[in-house]
């Protein structure tokens, strides 16, 4: 009785190997053709009946052996792409130990630190700019128009920088990024002493150079985490931008008392030189290209992480501009930029404005009033990463990553809609800090629901999406912001707007759930 073993794989060609002259034979099944770089070593062992062995070789993709009494096929591949053979010889999962000394570990955790630069960098204006108003004797409207000039350069810049990190790598551009906002920071000194438009213009210089931070962020996290790991590493950067608003707001009293108004400008912007010294030197674009990577962890973010997202050694596309409005025609690219603009909406609103409206309807003074609306954002980092190692969890678990990206976006959008509503009928500092608290902490889950799905649908393009939904969510911001104080001059009251923040919140929520989805989209230009 005469059978074939066809080999449905993606390799071209194959050898079979005697492995050892015996009544049972064992054959090695190496292929001639390697897709990628040799990064497995494992092997499958195939057993076949004697009588289910055919005997003449045939030449149409069928593969026929003598009988035998007993026939062993050792089916081996070195190769990540091999197909369902190599299924079961995939890296198990790391451990905690092994993760926290990864070299990808080393990777977000520079990230987090860029982020807490871009995040203090941002912030030493709101102290500095009390003294500053002082000296130069601007009105408390003109001060603003010098604090809002960051926003101007932050507002063009995403979508040109997302475009230039989907071309030329996060790590090339995260480089320039952070050595040209530091030397804005630490030109900023000179700029005041000099005139006002230089002033203003180092400050859109801040907001250019700041611009392309998020979206370096995403590509890199998308290029050495695997899609089990990503909404961890997102925690973890993006507990160093909130930890950033903190460190910022603490130190730059401090420094400004020790070295005078422009300390804090000098110290920041020393400390982003630093940082690309140890960027360009420590880290590697993309986990191949690293030389302190071990073997064990390469092989787990190939098998892993690279999947979904194109490979670093395939050529480049001749065209620089993305596909823009094949980008904006789908529905899940909406279900972002919706996203990112209510979270922007309600980050700068409870940044800007807390303070305010606990001086205003609990009359405490600014310096408490500060105290008690800073608490959240320290929690919020650390929710941030709970929030993604459980997002992590519920993928490993067998759940749809759609499903996952959209119950954190629940969370991350119902709780604080929910909790800005308790906020409004608290009766004293304390309860309103701890209704703040749990809104911002909550808010935080969002980071695992939106912010990673944009390395999801659209791998590819994800710096551009990122830099078209963080351009809306700035224009959300600057509306926000601007629009409580217009809505607290008609309305007479601060609880009105927060309702009304609640509203777009539950709305945002519904939308996204609607319409969002954890799949790749397909945004080529020729594609249905």
């Amino acid at each position: 009785m005469n059978s074939s073993l066809p080999l449905r794989q993606p390799i071209r060609t194959h050898s079979l190997i005697p492995l050892q002259n015996h009544k049972s034979a064992r054959f090695k099944l190496q292929p001639s053709r390697f897709v990628n770089s040799s990064i497995q070593n494992c092997s499958r062992t195939v057993s076949f009946s004697p009588s289910s062995i055919p005997t003449q070789p045939r030449f149409n993709g069928s593969v026929e052996f003598r009988t035998v009494p007993s026939l062993r096929v050792r089916v081996s591949s070195n190769d990540a792409q091999f197909g369902s053979l190599n299924e079961d010889c995939e890296p198990k999962a790391p451990s905690f130990r092994e993760f926290i000394t990864s070299e990808r570990i080393k990777v977000v955790s520079m990230l987090a630190l860029a982020l807490a630069l871009c995040n203090a960098d941002r912030v030493v204006m709101s102290v500095a700019i009390v003294p500053l108003s002082l000296a130069h004797g601007w009105s408390r409207s003109f001060s603003g128009v010098v604090q809002s000039s960051f926003l101007w350069g932050y507002l063009i810049s995403p979508i040109a920088g997302g475009t230039l990190v989907d071309y030329y790598g996060g790590k090339v551009v995260m480089g320039w990024g952070v050595a040209l906002w530091s030397l804005a920071t630490f030109l900023t000194p000179w700029a005041a002493d000099t005139s006002l438009w230089a002033l203003l213009a180092t400050r859109a210089m801040l907001g250019i150079a700041e611009g392309v931070a998020l979206p370096c962020m995403n590509n890199m996290i998308a290029r050495w985490f695997p899609q089990t790991e990503r909404a961890r590493a997102v925690g973890i950067a993006m507990a160093g931008f909130q930890f950033g608003n903190a460190i910022g707001l603490m130190l730059s009293p401090i420094l400004m008392s020790k070295g005078g108004i422009f300390g804090p400008f000098v110290i920041f912007g020393l400390s982003g030189f630093l940082w690309v010294l140890v960027w360009l030197s420590a880290i590697s674009s993309t986990p191949d290209r690293s030389s302190q990577i071990s073997k064990y962890e390469l092989e787990y973010i190939l098998n892993k992480g690279w999947k979904s997202f194109p490979m670093e050694n395939k050529p480049k596309t001749n065209r620089i501009i993305p596909p823009f409005r094949r980008l904006l025609s789908k529905m899940p690219t909406w279900s972002l930029i919706i996203a990112n603009a209510m979270h922007s909406w309600g980050f700068f609103v409870i940044l800007s404005w807390m303070p305010i409206y606990f001086n205003t309807i609990y009359h405490v003074d600014l310096k408490q009033a500060a105290w008690f609306s800073a608490v959240p954002w320290s929690v919020m980092g650390f929710m941030g990463y709970f929030g993604g190692t459980w997002s992590d969890m519920l993928i490993r678990s067998g759940i749809s990553v759609t499903l996952t990206r959209k119950i954190m976006q629940s969370i991350g959008f119902f709780g604080p809609g929910i909790a800005l509503i308790g906020l409004t009928t608290a009766r004293n500092p304390f309860l309103a800090s701890a209704w703040l608290t749990i809104a911002v902490g909550l808010k935080s889950f969002s980071h695992s629901g939106f912010l990673v799905n944009l390395q999801e649908i659209a791998p590819r393009y994800s710096g551009v999406l990122h830099g078209i939904s963080n351009t809306a969510g700035t224009l959300a911001a600057i509306v926000g912001t601007v629009g409580a104080g217009f809505f607290v001059e008609l309305v007479g009251s601060f609880r009105g707007f927060l309702l009304l923040t609640s509203l777009l919140y539950f709305l945002a929520a519904l939308f996204y759930n609607i319409f969002s989805t954890g799949e790749r989209v397909n945004f080529d230009e020729t594609g249905p």
